[in-house]
């Protein structure tokens, strides 16, 4: 019945609909980005939020997106003339580089996940397990310290082998179960636990405090926590790096400073609210950069599987100068879906 209607409808008026059909959709779709992107500066005015560089897989991506869209027009302008072994290189290539655009999408996400900005949300600031709460380590008779997310013993940042020792070390208390023993190696050697600065022994299997008393199940599991932040190389932050280098916090738009282990807005140290504040923040910013570029990602995946039924039509020599309106129609999103990509990362660029 379709077919019949479709037949009696002029060229014309056929790729009108056509067209009308998906300016619609890319009108609709459009809504629903500038919905988030207004929800995104809405969030971000009047709360602490997480700045960081997007990863580098997003920029090949950009690259990547922008040749797919080029590729395709190009191939149609070969179809129309009639040219179907130039169009059919043009297409495929083209829905290749779709297909490596999802690629390194999923590589942008395994490098921010690298960078310890994972999609779910985490806090801006460690909270459970953060070094100095309940927990030092003495290394060779001096004290870990930690300031952002580095670890120094004498004043001097932890070498690389240090920091694996002092990473093995604590990794034997990742695994704790409540009831039963501890089986640690290397204690009282190299490394000695401090609870509330009392030194801790070990005494047969159990973590004892000077005046006898076994930890707690309470505070095992801090100490289970901070062992896990430091086999992740965390320190005070989620992300990983040096605060206004490789991220920025910021607070009703102006950047906070941070010097011993403390966060200072314009100049002086955050108010106790504040500091409780932002430790009970979500990093809302992550939140919203993988909402966006997943939303999209899926967006273009759904596309593909379009472009794919196209791409193999264009195989078998379906497209002609006489009939290219569903290429068309699809390279018309296709484009649309690109310079979104690009909006949005210009977005989160200079707004992230």
């Amino acid at each position: 019945m379709k077919q019949e209607f479709d037949n009696e409808l002029s060229p014309e008026v056929k790729e009108k609909m056509r067209k009308n059909l998906i300016y619609l959709l890319m009108f609709s779709v459009f809504m629903v980005f500038a919905g988030l992107s207004s929800g995104y500066i809405v969030s971000m005015g009047d709360t602490f939020w997480l700045k960081y560089t997007m990863p580098p897989a997003f920029w090949i991506s950009t690259a990547v997106i922008v040749l797919s869209s080029l590729f395709v027009h190009i191939g149609i302008k070969y179809a129309k003339k009639d040219n179907l072994k130039m169009a059919k290189i043009f297409v495929v290539t083209s829905f290749l580089l779709g297909l490596s655009f999802v690629y390194f999408q999923f590589k942008g996400y395994n490098q921010l996940s690298e960078q310890g900005i994972h999609a779910v949300n985490n806090h801006i600031i460690v909270t459970e397990g953060r070094y100095g709460d309940y927990f030092e380590v003495k290394y060779k008779g001096q004290f870990v310290d930690v300031n952002c997310n580095d670890y120094y013993v004498s004043g001097h940042k932890m070498s690389v082998s240090q920091f694996s020792e002092l990473q093995n070390f604590m990794a034997q208390f990742e695994g704790y179960e409540r009831g039963k023993n501890l089986t640690i190696s290397n204690y009282g050697k190299d490394f000695i636990l401090y609870f509330k600065q009392q030194p801790l022994a070990l005494i047969n299997g159990k973590l004892t405090t000077v005046d006898g008393k076994e930890l707690q199940f309470v505070d095992l599991y801090r100490l289970q926590t901070l062992a896990v932040n430091i086999g992740d190389s965390r320190g005070d932050f989620f992300v990983k790096g040096e605060i206004g280098k490789d991220f920025h916090i910021y607070y009703k738009g102006k950047e906070l400073d941070y010097k011993n282990r403390e966060l200072y807005y314009k100049g002086r140290v955050l108010s106790k609210y504040y500091q409780i504040k932002v430790m009970e923040t979500a990093d809302t910013a992550t939140s919203y950069l993988y909402i966006i570029t997943v939303l999209h990602l899926l967006h273009i995946i759904f596309t593909l599987m379009y472009t794919g039924k196209m791409t193999v039509l264009t195989l078998r020599d379906k497209f002609n100068s006489q009939d290219t309106l569903n290429l068309r129609v699809g390279a018309i999103f296709w484009h649309f879906l690109g310079l979104l990509w690009i909006y949005l990362l210009v977005f989160l660029i200079y707004i992230h």
